[in-house]
């Protein structure tokens, strides 16, 4: 099969472990939203905790910028810290465009991200059941395409590999470019198949993505520390 460097692919689904990996190293209390407040399935006693919280961040300010993450503790010594500010302010998150960074977030904004985080209501129908897996999926796959362009390339699952486990001694530079490689090696297995000795996989497109976290629970693995207002709670 064709390949990068002649790196054998690893154990089976490690693409979407390592994906795994980094969704928890966000962060473990579920929270909640949503553009509409009408939607969030949020008590009043929740959005009152999310607005606090913005306004912490905020420094009480009607809108958030990156700076504001700065002194955030949780966020401090994590390896993908600015991966994860960032999806704060991508439009593609914000559903405000194909591409680009918003300089500051409202409140209405910071409830649009935190609804990638929400439960998905098992009492909706299949359909929307979808839609919500769906949405998880495509914020976790923009962290990847950092470039927008709709496809993960190799490089750019390096670069988040690299800085997911920047911070053990025990691995490597080079041994984390191999665990990237054989990764994306099997995702070309999943996502193609066999092929052509000659044949040159250019990257996940999300339809890829979807395939590789088939059968897989993202339900409840998606979560947010960091957001944390003295013991926030926001799981069902």
């Amino acid at each position: 099969m064709a390949g990068w460097g002649g790196v054998q692919p690893p154990a089976p689904r490690c693409f979407a472990v390592l994906i795994w990996t980094w969704s928890q190293s966000c962060c473990p209390a579920q929270m909640a939203g949503g553009s509409d407040t009408d939607t969030l399935h949020l008590s009043s006693d929740q959005i009152e905790q999310l607005h606090r919280r913005f306004k912490q961040l905020s420094g009480d300010q009607p809108t958030i910028r990156k700076e504001n993450f700065n002194n955030v503790p949780d966020l401090e010594l994590n390896p993908i810290r600015s991966k994860i500010i960032r999806a704060f302010f991508d439009n593609r998150n914000l559903r405000r465009g194909p591409s680009g960074l918003a300089d500051e977030i409202n409140f209405e904004d910071f409830l649009t991200i935190m609804s990638y985080f929400r439960p998905i209501d098992t009492t909706l129908g299949e359909e929307q059941v979808e839609l919500s897996r769906k949405d998880k999926l495509r914020f976790l796959f923009n962290m990847y395409d950092s470039d927008s362009d709709g496809r993960i390339t190799l490089e750019e699952y390096r670069n988040v590999v690299e800085e997911l486990l920047s911070g053990n001694p025990h691995i490597e530079k080079e041994s984390a470019r191999s665990i990237a490689d054989g990764a994306m090696m099997e995702a070309a297995s999943v996502c193609v198949g066999q092929m052509e000795p000659d044949q040159v996989y250019e990257g996940i497109t999300f339809e890829d993505f979807l395939k590789i976290w088939q059968g897989i629970d993202i339900e409840t693995k998606m979560h947010v520390r960091f957001l944390n207002v003295e013991t926030i709670a926001l799981c069902h």
